[in-house]
């Protein structure tokens, strides 16, 4: 029998072997998680999903500014029980909403996600539209802060908040090449990951766009980008043709089985056993 390690050995069935993952903070497989929006999510629900999953969660996201909505005693709590199971804490791409109110709020907002202990602060213009200089800008200015920056590229005009599959199509499209270079630029200014955009990829659209997935992996390369995979069936095609070192963003409702997918233990019919990690 192969000789344990220290996570095997804490874990149930450990003579059963599972693909191998890096230990946090991991540059690769990292899997950032949905905090509250379609549901809420106190300090008990969260300490349920950190204490059976949180060896495998990486980040955990706010979304659509859910923050501003809760007690800032809860925001802290949410906050420090994350960091006390190693997952950093993500904004969420709220900011394209502050910028709707001025350069004096943008200042306001980065100290207060330094003093509740925000780590991450997502970058994102889907609404609004914003120069790329402005927000190489921004970049810079959430470094100085302290914190880490993660901008968000896509394809879609008018992305986010669940559009309807139709007023995204009549919105249209940017050329796949315009996001690669403005992500490139991101990475340049110390950006250390971009998220990607679902939506005009694998979220309302009538066919998959598989071929802009390829471009960006190509062009930017495996570790340096993380895809929105909010359905079972996108993350497991990411998976299938991607292995289970992708990264992957999902709602916290679906981290056990984006987990079971990664380490091999189980899946569809077109991925059970077929999921495979070789570690020397």
């Amino acid at each position: 029998m192969a000789q344990l390690t220290t996570n095997d050995q804490e874990r149930a069935f450990s003579f059963l072997r599972i693909n191998k993952r890096q230990s946090k903070p991991r540059s690769q497989g990292v899997t950032e998680i949905r905090g509250p929006y379609y549901t809420p999510m106190g300090r008990n629900y969260l300490c349920d999903v950190l204490g059976t999953m949180g060896t495998y969660i990486d980040t955990l996201k706010f979304a659509g500014g859910s923050f501003t909505l809760m007690p800032r005693r809860v925001v802290k709590e949410i906050i420090d029980l994350c960091h006390a199971h190693k997952v950093r804490v993500s904004t969420g791409g709220f900011i394209e909403y502050v910028l709707t109110q001025g350069n004096e709020a943008v200042n306001y907002y980065l100290q207060e996600c330094k003093d509740l202990g925000f780590d991450i602060i997502e970058i994102s213009s889907g609404f609004i539209t914003v120069p790329t200089e402005d927000l190489l800008r921004l970049v810079e200015k959430v470094l100085n802060a302290g914190l880490i920056a993660k901008p968000e590229v896509g394809i879609q005009f008018g992305s986010g908040g669940a559009s309807a599959a139709e007023e995204l199509e009549a919105e249209g499209t940017r050329d796949p090449e315009w996001a690669i270079l403005q992500a490139r630029r991101f990475l340049e200014a110390g950006a250390y990951m971009i998220m990607i955009e679902s939506e005009g990829i694998t979220e309302n659209v009538k066919t998959w766009r598989t071929d802009v997935v390829a471009r960006i992996i190509h062009a930017l390369g495996l570790e340096k980008v993380m895809f929105e995979a909010a359905d079972p069936d996108v993350f497991s095609w990411y998976i299938k043709n991607y292995g289970p070192e992708v990264n992957l963003f999902v709602d916290h409702s679906q981290i056990v089985q984006l987990e079971s997918l990664r380490s091999g233990i189980w899946g569809t019919k077109s991925l059970w056993g077929r999921v495979l990690t070789y570690k020397s």
